[in-house]
């Protein structure tokens, strides 16, 4: 199996994410001050549940993929029953704000929306790509998950 079909569309998302990763965590690290916060306690609790939620979500999606995707089976299930794209989508919404969060950032939200606007632009990709190798089973999985807009 190529990691190239594990990959999907992921070596773009990041190519584009990555340079917003890159500035943001350099300008925190520089000037922290103006990148804090102050939620304190409630800006606490609220990473745990981002991450708590998101985490998970995320592993799953990547082991899913480990195991189905060199097998050559459309996954429908777990995460992938709830959310097209549950891998993009749990990082971006979930675990990096969940990390800026934690580190009293908005630098997480940024690398989220960086993210999640990547994610849109090169998953339809991906969508395509599924479509022709699962031409009946593709379009009734996208009519059953449960969340597709994200």
């Amino acid at each position: 199996m190529k990691l190239k079909v594990l990959v999907g569309s992921g070596d773009r998302i990041m190519s584009l994410t990555l340079p917003f990763l890159v500035v943001g965590v350099a300008a925190n690290i520089l000037w922290p001050g103006v990148f804090a916060l102050g939620f304190g306690q409630g800006g606490l609790i609220a990473a745990i549940v981002l991450l708590v939620v998101g985490v998970p979500v995320w592993l799953t999606g990547v082991g899913q993929v480990l195991v189905n995707v060199p097998k050559k089976r459309l996954i429908t299930t777990g995460p992938f029953a709830v959310l097209l794209h549950p891998m993009y989508t749990s990082v971006a919404l979930l675990v990096f704000p969940g990390i800026g969060l934690l580190f009293d950032s908005w630098v997480g939200a940024a690398l989220g929306v960086a993210l999640y606007v990547s994610s849109k632009i090169f998953a339809p990709r991906e969508d395509q790509i599924l479509r022709k190798y699962f031409p009946a089973e593709y379009p009734a999985y996208r009519k059953r998950v449960l969340i597709p807009w994200l």
